[in-house]
C-alpha cells in the first residue's frame, strides 16, 4: 500500500480506534494534531456522495517545522504532516503517513533533508506502533 509519498499500514483496530491510536501515537513522537478533516462528512455536506469514514490529520512536529522553515520560508506549503485514516473495504482499517523525505525532494534545498529524514523516521515509529492486520 505504500506509495512514492506515504507509507501505508493496515491495522486490526476500527476506524475510531486507529484515529485515537494514530494521534497518541503521534504524540509519543512529539507531534499534535493541529487539523483533522472529515471527509466523509464535507463529502456529505458539499456533495450528497456517501463515502467511508476517512479523516485527514494536520500533524505538526514543532521542532522540526520550526527547523524547516528557518531552512526555507516557502517550506509551509508543504506542512504539517498529513495523516490519514480510513475504514478498509474488509475490516480494519488502514493509516497512512506522508513521506516527508520524498516530499522535500520537490524544494530542491538540500539543508531540509536532515529535517525530512528525522520527520519520516518519527511518523514511521508512529505508524509501526499500531497493531498490523
Amino acid at each position: 500500500m505504500d506509495t512514492p509519498y506515504g507509507l501505508s499500514t493496515r491495522t486490526t483496530l476500527d476506524y475510531e480506534a486507529a484515529r485515537e491510536a494514530i494521534i497518541a501515537s503521534l504524540k509519543q513522537e512529539g507531534f499534535g494534531v493541529l487539523t483533522e478533516i472529515d471527509v466523509k462528512a464535507t463529502l456529505k455536506a458539499k456533495l450528497n456522495v456517501d463515502w467511508r469514514k476517512y479523516t485527514i490529520l494536520g500533524a505538526c512536529n514543532p521542532p522540526l517545522a520550526h527547523q524547516a522553515l528557518t531552512n526555507e520560508i516557502e517550506i509551509g506549503l508543504l506542512l504539517p504532516c498529513n495523516v490519514i485514516v480510513y475504514e478498509a473495504d474488509k475490516g480494519g482499517s488502514v493509516v497512512s503517513v506522508m513521506n516527508a523525505l520524498a516530499a522535500m525532494e520537490f524544494t530542491g534545498n538540500p539543508a531540509l533533508k536532515p529535517v525530512a529524514e528525522q520527520a519520516t523516521e518519527k511518523l514511521k515509529r508512529a505508524l509501526a506502533r499500531l497493531p498490523q492486520a
